[in-house]
């Protein structure tokens, strides 16, 4: 039995994207800046992906701009405001768990004379509303702030993070990393006064190699890509035009089914942390005191720690079963290093080199999860007499 319990990392794409995508690959393959009817085709196709883009969010279709990934997207959120926003000031505010794309981008611009702060978050993975606003200074310009945290699942409070920075100076400006929670959550981001929003195509059953930028028609930013002039000057390179409609696609798909498939999530992950507790020694990461089934963090994610197993261990073990999960970031899997999200909600040695992420997606069945879990129950108490000795 094959169990792909890996969806954090990248998901299966849903067959009518693929259709979609073979069908403008080799019918409507034209550039969408051509004046002939085949270009004209292709720009529908990009005209088709932002009004649905724009629906699910409640923005305006201008205001979404496609990129080659989430990773993309985060980088010209950051690198974009605070470069066309340095003269109001060089203060930057971010937390210590975000994903590598937002932390390696806030390396570089501090790199480049900016000044970051990052938040410490508490056990469970959230930041506190009062170190952020004791964080705001009058020279801050933007807050960066991940929606779900690709670890351990923790969500944070982006609505009232969104107002106090807002109440703190109006022209502050809010990104949200969504990767992780778009798709999984009603994300609105004028309601929640988030200014830049980032999304990524294979984390939601689309392809890999594009995502999208929402930004704020009022934000002031400057583009990181110089060429063509696409996308308004902002985002300038031939446009993805198959990846950019079959993100769009499983977007759709995805919300149109989605407080059913939001159902079946929850329960799988409450089945998942039911059964996995049943073995002796093992910790759930990042879940709340009063909700020990996660129903208050991601839907699809669940870190688990093994103590007396290294995850790599583990990892292959489960493999030659055929389940498939992670040690932690798949973007940062082949980087031998403690991961920066456990070790910012406290944990100890033992748990750094024992976890393992679970995370799963519309196509997870009960089934796989009964079958997974036999397995821990099976090859767990072995390995842990194995490293014993």
């Amino acid at each position: 039995m094959e169990v792909y319990l890996d969806n954090s990392a990248t998901t299966r794409v849903f067959p009518e994207v693929a259709e979609l995508m073979t069908k403008i690959m080799c019918e409507d393959y034209g550039n969408p800046s051509s004046l002939h009817m085949k270009g004209v085709q292709a720009e529908n196709y990009l005209r088709y992906a932002k009004e649905t883009l724009a629906k699910i969010l409640k923005v305006n279709e201008k205001e979404i701009l496609f990129t080659s990934c989430g990773t993309e997207a985060d980088n010209l959120a950051l690198i974009g405001c605070a470069m066309a926003n340095q003269r109001q000031g060089k203060h930057l505010i971010t937390t210590q768990i975000e994903h590598p794309a937002v932390l390696q981008t806030m390396n570089y611009l501090e790199s480049q004379g900016f000044c970051i702060t990052y938040l410490p978050v508490d056990a469970f993975g959230r930041i506190r509303l009062e170190d952020l606003e004791a964080a705001l200074r009058p020279d801050t310009i933007l807050v960066s702030i991940m929606h779900t945290n690709n670890e351990v699942g923790s969500l944070q409070p982006i609505a009232e993070a969104g107002a106090l920075i807002k109440r703190f100076n109006p022209a502050i400006l809010f990104h949200v990393d969504a990767v992780q929670g778009f798709g999984k959550a009603v994300i609105h981001p004028k309601k929640m006064n988030i200014d830049l929003l980032a999304a990524s195509g294979h984390k939601i059953h689309g392809p890999k190699g594009v995502g999208f930028l929402y930004v704020n028609s009022k934000v002031k930013i400057n583009p990181i890509l110089f060429g063509g002039g696409q996308q308004m000057g902002m985002r300038s390179g031939t446009e993805n035009v198959a990846g950019i409609a079959g993100m769009a696609r499983a977007a759709e798909l995805l919300y149109q089914h989605f407080e059913e498939e939001r159902r079946n999530l929850y329960h799988c992950k409450r089945k998942f942390i039911e059964g996995v507790r049943q073995i002796e020694r093992v910790q759930v990461n990042g879940l709340l005191p009063q909700d020990p089934y996660g129903e208050q963090s991601a839907p699809h994610v669940v870190s688990v720690s093994f103590p007396g197993v290294r995850s790599e261990v583990l990892l292959h073990t489960l493999e030659e079963s055929g389940i498939y999960v992670s040690a932690g970031s798949a973007c940062s899997a082949h980087k031998p290093q403690p991961s920066a999200t456990l070790k910012a909600i406290g944990a100890g040695q033992e748990i750094l080199d024992s976890t393992i992420r679970f995370s799963f997606s519309v196509y997870t069945t009960e089934e796989e999860i009964d079958y997974t879990l036999q397995v821990l129950y099976d090859k767990i108490p072995m390995l842990r007499r194995f490293t014993r000795r």
